[in-house]
């Protein structure tokens, strides 16, 4: 069984003329309506993370900079980071989605999707930063390992852009296997993520990361990951499973110069589904609207069993 986490509330985050807009979420929640699935999926409503939850992840003086901000109106944070007078309650709400979603794996639940905005993985403890004011994903687990004990999670991050506030969180952490694969940081935002960037002290070797070329296919994506992540998982023995969403590696995303199809967020949901039984996703990424909602309907009905989970690919003669 699949839910889905969601709030109307999400788009009093306004960000007007800017990518990150309210209209993302709003797209995909009617394109899950139209295919008729919202029938078939409980959809529940997120409760906002208190600052007890934040604070274990963010510090006091980074909250405060944000309620400030949007108490007096909002504004910039940095130059593309945008928050209104009501952002840093949605924010919260985001954070408080992303828990929600990782507690519903707890109960009868396979798979729990926050479908949430704003996103989270590039905040930071102490900043904002590339869209995310409040880490959603580290928020939730840190959530998780507090309040359940929950002691080794597992993160495969397929945002076009490396999440860098989640690398930095969990940097010296063994109990946290970040694995993001990503564009070439030497030709996107953030400009970090590279091979070399593995960890430090306990956490060394838990940070794993896949930088792929501009220009990257389906077929490029799914030969790397299929070499990887089984063997992985295995050795990790993960207790708790996260799927960090991005739909911005999509051909027709202009944030990105990667050259995925909708077939690969087919395809990667159905062989996590076979890494394990339980999941909970993360909305990130995405920024081209009727590509992303496509993306977004496959994933989920391969999660509904209403997909195809296997296809043969071609991979491409460079690999050959």
């Amino acid at each position: 069984m699949i839910s889905l986490v969601h709030s109307s509330q999400y788009s009093k985050h306004q960000t007007e003329n800017h990518p990150e807009n309210p209209e993302r979420l709003e797209v995909l929640m009617n394109s899950l309506r139209k295919e008729g699935l919202l029938e078939k999926i409980d959809v529940h409503q997120p409760s906002p993370a208190n600052e007890e939850d934040l604070l274990r992840v963010h510090t006091l003086d980074h909250l405060r900079n944000l309620k400030i901000l949007t108490e007096n109106g909002g504004g910039y944070l940095d130059f593309d980071t945008y928050a209104s007078p009501q952002s840093y309650e949605i924010a919260k709400l985001a954070a408080g989605g992303a828990i929600k979603a990782s507690e519903l794996i707890l109960e009868e639940y396979d798979f729990a999707y926050s479908l949430a905005r704003p996103p989270g993985h590039h905040a930071t403890p102490n900043s904002a930063m590339g869209f995310c004011l409040i880490n959603n994903m580290a928020v939730a687990i840190k959530y998780m390992m507090e309040k359940y004990s929950i002691e080794k999670f597992f993160i495969l991050d397929i945002d076009a852009h490396y999440g860098n506030g989640i690398a930095e969180i969990f940097y010296n952490d063994p109990r946290v296997l970040y694995i993001s694969i990503h564009q070439d940081p030497r030709t996107i935002f953030p400009g970090k993520g590279f091979i070399g960037e593995t960890g430090s002290g306990e956490g060394e070797g838990f940070n794993m990361n896949i930088p792929m070329a501009p220009g990257s296919k389906t077929s490029d994506y799914v030969y790397v990951l299929k070499n990887i992540l089984k063997e992985v998982c295995n050795q990790f023995k993960a207790d708790f499973y996260y799927l960090d969403v991005g739909f911005d590696g999509h051909q027709k995303d202009h944030l990105s110069s990667l050259l995925l199809d909708d077939n690969f967020y087919q395809w990667i949901a159905g062989y996590m589904r076979k890494i394990t039984p339980k999941m909970t996703l993360i909305l990130e990424g995405g920024y081209t609207n009727h590509a992303m909602a496509q993306s977004n309907l496959k994933m989920i009905k391969v999660l509904m069993d209403e997909g195809i989970h296997e296809r043969k690919w071609q991979l491409s003669s460079a690999h050959h």
